[in-house]
């Protein structure tokens, strides 16, 4: 007699959310050079009825949580953050790469996304690393 074979993480997330009849789940990508941009794209994403999730954060830009932050506190947060982006990553069902620039961050998100199976869309195909 065999044993039933057990189910992955990632097919019990996807049949969760198949159970709870969720819509489709697109995470934002880019330089946050970009922010405008992804703003335009959670728009159109979520019109076309999607949730979306995106960098919450830009941390070129000055905010009281990390413009009087230590250099190293600074840098634990950037990980930290970067850890978040990858959980978000794992949840979405499909990744929107947004911009005409795809720096080192980026990059490994797409190959990260790309190992994990998920299908990546890009606003400016031509800029796609695989392409």
């Amino acid at each position: 007699m065999s044993r039933p074979r057990l189910l992955t993480p990632a097919e019990k997330l996807a049949d969760a959310k198949k159970l709870l009849s969720l819509p489709r789940i697109v995470v934002i990508c880019g330089s946050t050079r970009f922010m405008t941009e992804m703003n335009e794209a959670d728009l159109r994403e979520t019109k076309a009825g999607k949730i979306v999730v995106k960098p919450g954060w830009d941390m070129k830009s000055p905010h009281a949580l990390w413009s009087d932050a230590a250099e190293a506190e600074a840098e634990a947060l950037k990980v930290r953050l970067g850890d978040l982006h990858r959980a978000k990553i794992r949840l979405a069902d499909e990744v929107l790469v947004v911009g005409d620039y795809i720096g080192d961050s980026t990059r490994a998100e797409i190959a990260y996304a790309r190992s994990l199976d998920k299908p990546v869309r890009f606003t400016h195909p031509e800029v796609d690393p695989d392409a």
